[in-house]
């Protein structure tokens, strides 16, 4: 291991450019300073000790720092070379360097204030010569992970397997072509949720990268579809296996980098998932920016996945409305977090999910600062929406709106849809003797309401 019995917490081996041994020596621990703070380095609105209808604010809220965004980000894109130079090796490296990079992130973790960090196997551990030695450099790692997480109480939120980044998946994973892939892909996945359970993450999560298609020339969509299918139904036996009780998640994405992905939205999902015998070993982990790739509204399959009990976590970022891509930025927008926390005090707050931030600051965002200045204005806008959707709630004056807006369907034949007695014929006689009525839906007016809340 890299630390040294008696040294401080974050004061290793390896130089990291500082003489104080930190990884960021201009930021102390990040504290709520309250709204008229004009500090950047301090929470406005989020107390995490808050008490909000009976829970915390941390409780509410359940941050998450993801790995790959953070500490394998390069500001790269398909137009520039990369811009973020860290004091760790952000680019790859040893499992030396791997382990180097893990004080790193612990250390942000700590100094911002969360409770929660999320990776894919291949974030926190590099790509060996071959299968057996790709597993033992995951397991090196994860010694140093779980040693990190019992000396500063952070926890893994959870794991996943990247099945999209080597070439060997350039045809996707579950839904490979070849059966040699189909079968590193299913491998990969076991040893990753092994380690999941290991570090006692609470989820593990399935994104379909390349799980889809760019021509129907080639592709056999049934063929790969049941094959998808297959391959998480070894996930849930082997989860039983294990004997884990993490959460498993499948996250929506319709397009990029394939044309067509699979899971393209929540109903989609649920429809496979239903259709595959699926239901009741899966929830959804919902990120915006992909509902709105989907050309959703942001907060439409965080809605549609709670309605039927289906929201399990949720990556909270957004995108950028004049880029047509996955932009993974932090979420500054109020009104969006209320949308967020709207649901989410419904369905009252997480179990083993949490607010993932799967956001990167931009490639010009440079300095080691701005990776705290976004997480902190996030947080801190999650918060002011977590506020605004508490009393929103606690007046109901929408919840009484929407109830009369549906009225007419509480009594008569209304009740008789609902229990899935009523027929044709009887909406027919009934239409013969009522006629039909315009009634305003108001949309104006429950903006107004909204907005009374977000600008107080």
């Amino acid at each position: 291991m890299i630390r040294t019995t008696g040294k401080p917490l974050f004061k290793r081996a390896f130089s990291t450019a500082t003489k104080s041994g930190e990884f960021f020596p201009t930021v102390s621990k990040i504290q709520f300073e309250g709204p008229e703070s004009t500090n950047p380095l301090a929470f406005r609105y989020y107390d995490k000790n808050k008490i909000v209808r009976g829970k915390t604010m941390a409780e509410w809220l359940r941050f998450s720092v993801v790995y790959w965004h953070t500490f394998r980000g390069t500001g790269l894109d398909i137009f520039g070379a990369p811009t973020l130079g860290r004091s760790w090796d952000n680019l790859g490296g040893d499992v030396a360097a791997a382990r180097h990079r893990a004080h790193a992130a612990f250390e942000f973790f700590t100094k911002l204030g969360v409770d929660y960090y999320a990776f894919h196997d291949r974030d926190v551990a590099p790509e060996g010569n071959s299968l057996e030695e790709t597993n033992a450099n995951l397991d090196a790692v994860a010694d140093e992970l779980q040693m990190l997480q019992n000396e500063t109480g952070v926890k893994l939120l959870w794991g996943t397997a990247n099945l999209f980044s080597h070439p060997r998946f350039m045809n996707g994973g579950g839904t490979n072509p070849d059966f040699a892939t189909f079968a590193y892909a299913g491998a990969q996945v076991k040893k990753a949720m092994e380690v999941t359970l290991r570090l006692g993450g609470e989820g593990y999560t399935f994104w379909g990268g390349r799980e889809g298609y760019f021509t129907l020339l080639n592709t056999n969509v049934r063929k790969e579809l049941d094959n998808f299918a297959a391959f998480l139904h070894m996930a849930v036996d082997h989860k039983k296996a294990i004997g884990a009780d993490f959460q498993m998640y499948i996250e929506p994405k319709p397009r990029e980098p394939t044309k067509h992905q699979y899971d393209y939205d929540a109903q989609t999902v649920m429809g496979f998932l239903e259709h595959y015998d699926l239901q009741d070993h899966f929830k959804l982990n919902i990120e915006p920016n992909h509902t709105t790739l989907a050309g959703h509204e942001y907060e439409h399959d965080i809605w549609v996945a709670q309605q039927y009990g289906m929201l399990g976590s949720i990556d909270c970022n957004t995108g950028d409305t004049m880029c047509g891509w996955d932009t993974d930025q932090f979420n500054m927008d109020v009104k969006k977090s209320v949308m967020t926390m709207l649901p989410v005090i419904q369905m009252g707050g997480f179990t083993t999910g949490g607010m993932n931030f799967d956001c990167k600051v931009r490639r010009e965002s440079t300095d080691l600062e701005d990776m705290f200045y976004s997480h902190i204005g996030a947080m801190d806008c999650f918060a002011q929406g977590l506020i605004a959707a508490d009393q929103i709630l606690t007046d109901n004056v929408w919840g009484d709106m929407v109830e009369k807006r549906y009225s007419s369907f509480n009594s008569g034949l209304g009740v008789e849809v609902a229990a899935g007695t009523c027929s044709f014929a009887k909406l027919e006689q009934y239409a013969l003797n009522n006629s039909p009525k315009q009634i305003s839906a108001q949309q104006e007016l429950y903006e107004m309401i909204l907005n009374r809340y977000i600008y107080k």
